[in-house]
């Protein structure tokens, strides 16, 4: 993509629909012609399959993978399409190059490609849990719902993967964890990721449903609500937040219109989330399993809860408390950022640190960039830290050349004192600083540092020494989950 983007709505679409995602343009051209409600129109579509080797393989698998009672196993495209229903399998098949497309881009730098990740499987979740709440609608409405909740934020997922030097921007930038991003992001492109679904929606003749449910979002419909609902609960379920009462609600709302228990309604998105996993790895994309969790209980909204607990309680308890939730997580995440998340936020809060931050190597490795900064209240802030390495010897340097953590009470000290250059000095301050280097299979990927602000406030030796503990410990699962 070139250093100068787009400018318009139009523009953005004309470069997605037509220059970076041409197989998903040609594929909805040819999907589309074939009726919804033409029977006849089976033999063709199976014809225009058979050409693509990838599609045919994967109808295959999906239809292998949804269990249709009295029905022997599918080996045939045509077999597949009658078992499945035309529409079924044009949104198998729309689905299928959706997700190869995107996934396929180049050279995506590592925080957009966790955007992307995150927001893909989030969309796939949310088509699945709409066609879950109509049950008792036809086949047909449950396909199209399923297709207008998993395009919701189509404009948003094709910006991640086809944005370029801009999606790179802004996926690092401050302004990130801004409340209003998505404000944001639409000033710096010119157009709203809303405005890039309806064009892409429209572009490619896609549900009228979607169209409707994005130039209509208030609409009173049950229709329009269920592909609302999905698309925050899948979100919700993602990032739960601090707001339990309002996941709740949701819930409430949901198992209302579905008029079914909220209980009924949990074990339903459980089995909807087995399901999902299953059809990923058809499309062979398991890749997003990791990002599809399972419903979030009360702890996971109670992280202020959990931070005054801990306070209660010996360091010791709080340490071992923090290994443990370290090695459980490995049974469900392979997200860095989680581990990187969990094991900051303990620091703060088993040791009174008032910043701990992951600086990680960028530009080959010349330099570090802080990936995740959490703040003395345990909550993560958008400060930003971007530290040259290379042109001089320094502490980070040293920590990161021999593996070895580094203590700096005093930076003043003839020790330190020619290893901190103007840019870490500002850093440390005029309190203390912890420089524990973040290894993955012994190679090391940048540093984490954790501070106390205050005017000649130091680290003891007993805490540098738990603290480097800690981190050891998070490199071991970091290697582990690298090999699963």
């Amino acid at each position: 993509m070139n250093h100068q983007h787009p400018q318009t709505t139009e523009q953005w679409i004309e470069l997605i629909a037509h220059s970076e995602l041409p197989a998903i343009t040609s594929t909805a051209r040819m999907l589309d012609k074939f009726s919804n409600d033409d029977k006849s129109s089976l033999p063709k579509l199976s014809e225009a399959i058979l050409h693509d080797q990838g599609l045919s393989s994967c109808l295959l698998k999906v239809a292998n993978n949804i269990q249709h009672i009295g029905v022997n196993k599918v080996t045939t495209v045509s077999r597949a399409t009658v078992v499945l229903g035309i529409q079924s399998v044009k949104n198998i098949c729309l689905t299928a190059k959706l997700v190869s497309s995107l996934l396929a881009s180049d050279n995506l730098d590592i925080s957009v490609y966790e955007q992307l990740t995150q927001l893909m499987a989030n969309s796939f979740y949310a088509g699945m849990l709409a066609k879950m709440m109509v049950p008792n609608y036809s086949d047909e409405m449950q396909e199209e719902v399923y297709l207008a909740a998993m395009l919701y934020r189509i404009g948003e997922t094709a910006f991640w993967s086809t944005g370029g030097n801009l999606a790179r921007k802004l996926a690092n930038d401050e302004n990130r964890f801004a409340d209003d991003y998505q404000g944001y992001c639409q000033q710096q492109m010119g157009t709203s990721f809303t405005e890039l679904s309806k064009g892409l929606a429209s572009t490619w003749n896609l549900s009228d449903l979607l169209i409707k449910a994005l130039d209509q979002p208030t609409s009173r419909t049950d229709e329009v609500k269920i592909i609302y609902f999905s698309d925050k609960l899948s979100t919700i379920i993602s990032q739960p937040g601090d707001n339990e009462e309002a996941f709740n609600q949701l819930l409430d709302e949901i198992a209302q219109i579905m008029q079914i228990s909220v209980r009924q309604l949990k074990i339903r998105i459980e089995h909807t989330r087995e399901q999902a996993n299953k059809l990923l790895s058809s499309y062979g994309a398991d890749i997003l399993t990791e990002h599809i969790k399972m419903l979030p209980t009360a702890g996971d909204f109670s992280q202020a809860m959990f931070v005054s607990s801990v306070k209660e309680v010996s360091k010791e308890k709080a340490l071992l408390t923090s290994f443990m939730k370290l090695t459980k997580l490995m049974k469900s995440s392979k997200d860095l950022n989680e581990y990187l998340h969990l094991t900051l936020t303990d620091m703060v809060t088993v040791f009174g640190f008032e910043r701990c931050s992951f600086l990680m190597l960028v530009d080959e490795k010349s330099r570090v960039k802080s990936r995740l900064v959490i703040n003395d209240k345990a909550q993560q802030e958008p400060m930003k830290i971007y530290l040259n390495i290379k042109e001089s010897d320094n502490a980070i340097v040293r920590v990161l050349k021999d593996n070895t953590p580094a203590l700096i009470n005093d930076k003043s000290q003839a020790l330190w004192r020619d290893l901190i250059t103007q840019e870490l000095s500002a850093l440390i301050g005029e309190g203390s600083i912890a420089i524990v280097p973040v290894l993955i299979a012994g190679t090391a990927v940048g540093v984490i540092c954790a501070q106390k602000l205050t005017t000649k406030t130091e680290i003891s030796t007993e805490d540098f020494s738990q603290l480097c503990g800690l981190v050891e410990h998070l490199n071991m699962c970091l290697t582990m989950i690298r090999y699963q």
